[in-house]
């Protein structure tokens, strides 16, 4: 279980959040929203354990996360905004090199199926530099074809993904949740109406506020 506790964040004088409190529970799929500035990006950034909250505690496990971080950050696995891939490297090849950092654990026919999971089939070998956005931010959604992580902390994960993509995400973000992980998304995209379960975390858009709330 994620659990945030008094969370406060300021940037550049301005308080984006502050008093926020919240669980994520196994089993849960939950979506931040906000408008542009309210600091669902920073929000995360402070639960995966990338950035510091100026007041508040986040605890994985019951477990302050900044006691436990290298348990935390093998049972968790965070994509950002931007794709984090090696754009001189092959789809293959960056696959290869995510699981390398994270221990291993897969052969390479389990990557080539990751890469067919998000309709790569063909560009396995190709530099992602020659590939469009969409494909290059496939490359590191497909990661979760692949991580054994409980809690998924994933930032925009839509953006440049097709409507077929988007439904064969929220299946996955589904079986996920069916196995007892938990997915922490933001989006700017409506999410199908067939995915009801997905709950909805709100940040208020003027400065100092921030509520959560459940869909």
């Amino acid at each position: 279980m994620l659990e945030a506790n008094n969370l406060s964040c300021i940037r550049d004088d301005r308080v984006l959040f502050s008093g926020l409190s919240f669980r994520i529970s196994p089993g849960d799929i939950v979506q931040v929203e906000g408008a542009n500035g309210a600091g669902k990006t920073s929000l995360l950034r402070i639960l995966a354990g990338l950035a510091q909250p100026d007041e508040g505690q986040v605890s994985w496990r019951q477990q302050p996360i900044r006691r436990e971080r290298g348990l935390y950050h093998r049972e968790m696995l965070f994509i950002g905004h931007l794709s984090g891939i090696n754009l001189s490297l092959t789809p293959l090849e960056n696959l290869a090199f995510f699981q390398a950092l994270g221990g291993g654990g897969r052969n390479e026919a389990d990557l080539w199926r990751a890469l067919e999971h998000v309709g790569l089939s063909g560009y396995e070998d190709l530099p992602a530099t020659g590939l469009s956005a969409g494909q290059q931010r496939r490359i590191a959604l497909a990661r979760l074809w692949l991580s054994p992580a409980a809690l998924w902390i994933l930032d925009e994960p839509l953006t440049a993904i097709d409507q077929q993509g988007v439904a064969q995400l929220m299946s996955l973000f589904a079986a996920h949740a069916d196995a007892r992980g938990s997915v922490l998304l933001t989006t700017h995209q409506a999410l199908p109406d067939t995915h009801a379960r997905v709950r909805k975390m709100a940040l208020a858009a003027r400065q100092g506020e921030a509520a959560p709330c459940s869909g």
